[in-house]
């Protein structure tokens, strides 16, 4: 793993020594239990056990529901541990992935996308590699209908709910909202989580919220069982202009009927998938068998949530522009889903280096 932080337990000098050892113990097998690092997730040095940890997102959304799935899922091979541990989400885990706290996470494709590039806030390129594109985080602004907001443009000057605090929602809507000519300094950004949202679009004290996640996302559809909602469009040709530039823009359309009040189709927008990550240097052969592993199993993800539907060989290898890690691409071609070379849709993109 990346740089594993060694753990070391102090003991305090008034216990006995059969006391102190016993504590020490104690720590170290919670440090083991809780995976990360090296040791954990070498079989070798744990009695043939492989411990691994997995970092998701808080409760409540979807990171948190589909990274216990896939934990619950790698835990039916023989012989792994693997735990899910609640983050607060895609900044969180690229960092700790780096630090070798965790050995694999849930992270936002855009927010991803801006780390390995050391852009755009980040304080340096983060060494993070794609091992499978999952579900897309379909997103969009939604308003009350007694609200003013009834474009983008009229967010100027209101009070707009853009995610919880942390999560990194800016790394898409900066660009999404720059293409409609929407600063954020133009509107007073507030954060707070989905449910909490809902509240505030409830009480009148936000004019618009930004709402997402899979189709149907709950956020919404609470909303629009309580409230007369109005869902802000994106214009179609500042839609294609980002897809164009990013490669973690998809376009998405939400169907008609999904939620209360949606009469017709929707041109909504992937902001960037949820993909599964891990560092640059964790060994192929690791990467390998949790590929493996999901793809045999990702049936029975499913069965724990809808997400794992896009556990599919149109979508697992889709570019989201992370590089992809060795070993993933070695199952990934054996099972002949990878994308030929010069066919114009390869999904191994170049190196942060070379941009």
């Amino acid at each position: 793993m990346a740089n594993p932080k060694q753990a070391t337990a102090s003991v305090p000098i008034s216990m006995s020594r059969p006391t102190a050892l016993v504590a020490a113990a104690l720590v170290a097998g919670m440090f083991l239990g809780c995976g990360g690092g090296t040791d954990s997730a070498d079989p070798s040095a744990t009695g043939g056990r492989r411990f691994l940890s997995l970092g998701t997102a808080p409760p409540g959304g979807a990171f948190f529901v589909v990274g216990g799935a896939l934990a619950d899922v790698l835990n039916t091979r023989d012989g792994w541990q693997v735990t899910a541990e609640a983050t607060k989400g895609s900044q969180e885990n690229i960092r700790r992935l780096a630090r070798g706290e965790l050995d694999f996470a849930l992270s936002n494709a855009a927010i991803t996308y801006f780390a390995v590039r050391g852009t755009e806030g980040w304080e340096q390129a983060y060494p993070m590699r794609s091992v499978m594109t999952l579900a897309p985080n379909v997103g969009l602004f939604v308003a009350p209908q007694s609200s003013p907001v009834k474009a983008l443009a009229d967010l100027r000057g209101r009070r707009v709910v853009v995610g919880p605090a942390g999560a990194g929602f800016e790394y898409f809507l900066k660009p999404l909202l720059g293409a409609h000519g929407v600063r954020y300094e133009d509107f007073t950004p507030l954060n707070n989580t989905q449910t909490g949202t809902v509240d505030m679009l409830t009480d009148g004290s936000a004019a618009a919220a930004f709402l997402g996640g899979a189709i149907p996302t709950a956020s919404i559809t609470q909303a629009s069982s309580s409230l007369d909602l109005h869902f802000v469009p994106f214009e179609s040709s500042q839609v294609a202009g980002v897809v164009a530039q990013y490669p973690f823009f998809q376009e998405a359309v939400i169907p008609a009927g999904t939620y209360r009040g949606l009469d017709q189709d929707f041109q909504a927008l992937d902001v960037g998938s949820m993909h599964l990550i891990t560092g640059a240097d964790v060994p192929d052969d690791l990467v390998y068998e949790v590929t493996k592993a999901i793809w045999d199993l990702r049936d029975q993800v499913t069965s724990r949530h809808p997400a794992g539907r896009d556990i599919r060989a149109d979508n697992v290898t889709r570019d989201v522009g992370t590089e992809f890690h060795p070993g993933a691409v070695r199952f990934y071609r054996e099972i002949g889903i990878w994308p030929a070379a010069g066919s114009g849709e390869e999904a191994a993109t170049p190196s942060a280096a070379s941009e």
